[in-house]
């Protein structure tokens, strides 16, 4: 009996596995694969409102589908601030190649070589004029800065980055999306802790496995980078490949 309910929960959990990720991978090849990564557009997409037409300080957090077959399973984030009444936006990218941390290396709002980016997490005004010192400092005093750190699975990568600049402003209340992997990795070398959201709890085993619960984040589990989840704050499920279907981010 136990050997047969095992088997079953076995089969589930490989089809949802299986079954999202194989649809991703459907929908990746339907699409327009004709143009070289390297000549993709990455100009603006128009999310960013020009800056002297927002003299508010502003925060965001995007994500876009990954490069080549990685965006199957995973998406690429980054993080825009801006000052009130700056000039310009800063955007802080963390890459595979050169220094790990890249400073307005793309348009602030552009297209993740071709891919739309969505939206996370948003704030403006003095909301955001108070997050925007402690996301600098984060950013200044992240860890896997030096060249080579970068590592695209389990982390440490771009979500990772991120996630970790997010930790340093939980009043955002932002949770990254389940196909942002690299999340999960312990960017702050601790097995167990509160969520980036200070909303509840997570247990990373090295960004291999892990399990979180939280307000903001739902609850996750982390098998190998692929997350399963439910979302019971803005009602959603969550899927490997797919990532959240329900309710906006």
């Amino acid at each position: 009996m136990v050997s047969s309910r095992l088997r079953k929960a076995l089969i589930i959990l490989l089809l949802m596995l299986v079954v999202p990720i194989s649809v991703s991978a459907t929908k990746y090849f339907l699409g327009d694969r004709s143009v070289d990564w390297q000549a993709a557009d990455r100009s603006s997409a128009g999310l960013l409102p020009a800056p002297a037409d927002h003299p508010a300080a502003l925060v965001r957090i995007f994500a876009a589908r990954t490069v080549r077959w990685r965006g199957i399973f995973a998406v690429h984030s980054w993080i825009v601030v801006k000052e009130a009444n700056a000039p310009r936006y800063t955007r802080y990218d963390y890459t595979a190649w050169g220094e790990p941390i890249r400073v307005n290396g793309f348009a602030a709002d552009g297209r993740w070589f071709g891919d739309m980016p969505a939206t996370i997490a948003a704030a403006d005004g003095k909301t955001a004029e108070g997050m925007i010192p402690k996301i600098r400092a984060a950013v200044e005093g992240y860890e896997w800065r030096a060249y080579g750190d970068y590592r695209a699975w389990p982390g440490p990568n771009s979500n990772t980055f991120v996630t970790a600049v997010l930790a340093s402003v939980p009043e955002l209340h932002a949770a990254m999306p389940p196909t942002a992997i690299g999340k999960d990795f312990p960017y702050d070398g601790d097995i167990f802790g509160p969520t980036p959201s200070g909303t509840g709890v997570r247990v990373t085993l090295g960004g291999y496995f892990g399990l979180t619960i939280g307000w903001v984040e739902g609850i996750e589990i982390n098998l190998l980078g692929a997350v399963f989840g439910v979302d019971l704050r803005r009602p959603a499920i969550k899927l490997p490949g797919l990532g959240r279907i329900g309710f906006g981010y």
